[in-house]
């Protein structure tokens, strides 16, 4: 075909082909800096900067777009059948940016650190059902439980649960040699850390060249930033910044339900919250679903009766929980604050949403007699400082499985139990369901244990929120998913 256009339109059109085929542009992403100098690209830390760990890594099994568990690294997966060893075929010809192949002795390596109780790391409830992790050859692993556990390959796509090289646990924090669409280039949480394109991705070389990962404390700035081009994507917007995107012509809005929630955590291990009565009152009083309307509108999210897991979920339980003032003051009283109970709660502005939602719920409240002081938080290390550490804070958790969910969030195992909740008769419930092969029992055990949440936690779940994502114009083939679900290989930038 290019020999009958002549020489020079042939020579013309394949250095278009080429230009086309190499990546370009520079796709700019804000993050909060809620770690402040903890932050690094370590997958397993708490500091982890999110928007840089999910474009250099990559997990054994992810979420696919239509939401089930999808190759990624593992390209295959069975059980025995009691389910109580799982055998995983690795994806041959991938290699980590530093040139060095992956093997099974790399997920090894990372599933042992990430059970290793030495280390300090919320991913740890993610792989607690695994005993052994052996290399039956170098594409070849196995994994021994402790109980039977038919879910381990949605536990699997935990966002987290990425894989590193063998022995690199002391300089991943720094280096981020993932086997991911992007490598880093420089990581400066404060400042503007910067990825490049790796070429010899399994997944396609990625269209972009460039990322860069600006920290924004202030949720505000990083709003204008949006709107004036210096980043080209924006999450969790609110209801007054989603409306003023729709009308941009310089930008694109996406609406994605999600497993996403906001809440407010009262800690249950202080008085008075490790009243149970005093914890059921202050949830009681709220109208969840007059909150998500004022916050976000009916159609940006879903209420329940505070259950952390998603509403697309197989395992969700619909409960819902109304508002009772009567109800609320009559636990108050027989817990002993017949005259009210003052509360004092820590509010940041990493979420826009936050303050909004401490106001609705002081105003909701106050007619149980529950008065609430609102103090403004600095965002530089809300996380490290302020949550779970004071004992009322606001928080968001990303989407997450069933199990994954209630056992990171409500067991005293987990390090991120952000309302120090310890229940053994939840513990215990978790395990039964865990165990249970037969999926309508186990889906019905499940819903027992969130409906005991809704009895007897300390968290406020106010909605499960549709995710308003404000994208500029110029950025093309991006996913409307949840975050970790974005081919971020694909997106390009004009």
């Amino acid at each position: 075909m290019l020999r009958s256009l002549g020489y020079a339109t042939a020579l013309t059109l394949a250095g278009a082909f080429a230009a086309v085929a190499q990546p370009a542009g520079t796709f700019r992403q804000p993050h909060d800096v809620g770690f402040g100098q903890a932050s690094s690209v370590d997958p397993f830390s708490k500091g982890k900067v999110v928007q840089v760990v999910e474009k250099i890594f990559n997990r054994l099994i992810r979420t696919g777009l239509d939401g089930k568990p999808a190759p990624d690294l593992a390209v295959s997966w069975s059980a025995n059948p009691t389910a109580t060893e799982w055998t995983l075929k690795l994806r041959p010809g991938v290699s980590f940016h530093d040139g060095h192949p992956f093997t099974a002795a790399d997920v090894v390596y990372t599933l042992n650190r990430a059970m290793d109780p030495k280390l300090d790391t919320p991913v740890r409830a993610a792989v607690k059902s695994i005993k052994t992790v052996e290399a039956l050859d170098p594409l070849t692993i196995k994994l021994t439980l402790t109980d039977p556990f038919a879910d381990l390959p949605l536990t699997l796509t935990d966002y987290r649960l990425v894989m590193i090289p063998e022995g690199s646990g002391e300089t991943i924090a720094t280096t981020g040699n993932g086997t991911g669409p992007f490598r880093l280039e420089k990581f400066d949480a404060q400042g503007t850390s910067v990825l490049v394109a790796n070429p010899g991705y399994f997944d396609g070389a990625p269209k972009v060249a460039r990322v860069e990962v600006i920290g924004i404390p202030d949720a505000q700035a990083r709003f204008q930033a949006l709107l004036g081009g210096q980043v080209d994507m924006l999450p969790g917007l609110s209801r007054q910044e989603i409306a003023l995107i729709s009308r941009s012509p310089k930008h694109q809005l996406q609406q994605i339900p999600t497993g996403n929630w906001r809440g407010i955590v009262f800690r249950a291990d202080v008085k008075p919250f490790d009243d149970v009565r005093v914890r059921r009152a202050l949830r009681m009083a709220v109208d969840r679903t007059a909150m998500r309307d004022l916050v976000v509108g009916a159609d940006g999210g879903t209420t329940g009766c505070d259950t952390p897991v998603g509403p697309t979920d197989q395992y969700r339980w619909d409960g819902q929980c109304k508002q009772d003032i009567a109800g609320a003051k009559a636990l108050l009283a027989e817990a002993g604050f017949a005259n009210g109970i003052d509360i004092e709660m820590q509010v940041a502005t990493i979420e826009p949403i936050w303050p909004t939602i401490a106001q609705v719920y002081q105003q909701q409240v106050a007619p149980a007699g529950i008065r609430v002081k609102i103090n403004q938080v600095p965002n530089d290390g809300y996380w490290s400082n302020i949550w779970m550490k004071k004992d009322v804070t606001l928080t968001r958790w990303s989407d997450r499985p069933a199990d994954s969910a209630l056992s990171e969030i409500y067991t005293p195992a987990s390090p991120w139990d952000e309302s120090h909740f310890a229940d053994p008769k939840f513990d215990a419930m978790l395990d039964t369901a865990r165990r249970e092969l037969d999926f309508d029992k186990r889906r019905a055990l499940y819903q027992d244990a969130q409906k005991y949440l809704s009895d007897n936690a300390s968290t406020l779940v106010t909605f499960h929120v549709k995710l308003g994502v404000g994208v500029t114009s110029r950025v093309k083939d991006l996913d409307a998913v949840e975050n970790f679900t974005i081919r971020w290989n694909r997106v390009r930038v004009d």
